[in-house]
């Protein structure tokens, strides 16, 4: 019987030839029908794939035999199903693209990896952890490392989320001093799969954050161990077409339809075609003019 499944992974290594390692990786997901997205530069491979369940293990053994990836953090997660073919129905098709940043944080020049992975970053904390620290100190902060529209369907409780529409507003607002306040006190970066944190950590210790954590594993590492009991309210936003995940039978729905203000998870693109933005909103607002949805979210 077919089983759908999709991996989230990351590894940080310097790779001397990032085109060779994208035609790789491109020939074995075409090969054993898997779909979905990675990225490749000079300092490692971030990427998500579906597919069925065999056919995502022999990937995984030939990933794991290149020795910068061996150590690699592997996320499974359910898909939602395949086609006839049995390719994934949770992403249109394969795409393995070279860029300068494999997190796109404007700030190239800034990263510095090695075998070991990002130099620099903050301190990991697993999921115990975390609740160790919490309980140890009443100042703790938690640091949204996604952009402001993931957060609005899931978050840390009482975490700082700024007002970011992609990954490179990040560097401007640390560098406007807008978060200057926090430099005092212990702050734990958190994301998705943990990879954005790995870079936005080190930004941040780079000015002056003089206790910068991150969540190892990121959310899903934390919703695997904790589920909804826990510290975290909410969905957990995803970037296919499963559009968000929960963690248990009883995750609270937090965010906000700009259309009506019902209590929904559920995300789409505006409507206008023109427009690129994405809210929450929920299936009987979904057609709401842009202008609508622009003007609620202001407020």
């Amino acid at each position: 019987m077919a089983t759908p499944k999709i991996v989230l992974f990351y590894a940080f290594a310097p790779l001397a030839d990032p085109e060779a390692i994208k035609l790789w990786q491109r020939d074995l997901g075409e090969a054993l029908g898997l779909r979905g997205r990675l990225i490749i530069s000079k300092d490692g491979v971030n990427g998500t794939l579906g597919g069925d369940l065999p056919a995502l293990k022999k990937w995984l053994r030939s990933f794991r035999a290149y020795p910068a990836f061996k150590d690699a953090d592997i996320k499974w997660s359910e898909g939602t199903g395949l086609d006839d073919e049995g390719r994934s129905l949770d992403f249109p098709k394969l795409s393995v693209k070279v860029r300068e940043e494999i997190v796109s944080f404007g700030a190239p020049g800034e990263l510095k990896v090695d075998e070991n992975g990002v130099i620099g970053g903050g301190t990991r904390l697993s999921p115990d952890e975390l609740h160790e620290l919490v309980q140890s100190r009443d100042d703790v902060v938690f640091f949204d490392g996604r952009n402001a529209l993931e957060a609005e369907i899931g978050r840390f409780r009482g975490a700082v989320v700024p007002d970011t529409e992609t990954t490179r507003d990040f560097v401007e607002l640390l560098d406007s001093g807008a978060y200057d306040d926090l430099k005092g006190k212990p702050v734990v970066t958190y994301c998705t799969g943990g990879i954005r944190c790995e870079v936005l950590s080190s930004l941040m210790s780079a000015r002056g954050f003089g206790e910068v954590y991150q969540l190892d594993g990121g959310i899903v590492r934390y919703g695997e161990r904790f589920g909804d009991d826990g510290l975290w309210d909410g969905s957990l936003y995803v970037f296919d077409k499963r559009g968000s995940v929960d963690f248990s039978d009883h995750t609270a729905v937090i965010g906000e339809c700009v259309g009506c203000g019902a209590h929904t998870n559920r995300t789409a693109n505006c409507p206008d075609s023109s427009c690129r933005r994405q809210f929450v909103v929920c299936e009987n607002c979904d057609a709401v003019p842009c202008e609508v949805h622009a003007a609620a979210s202001v407020d």
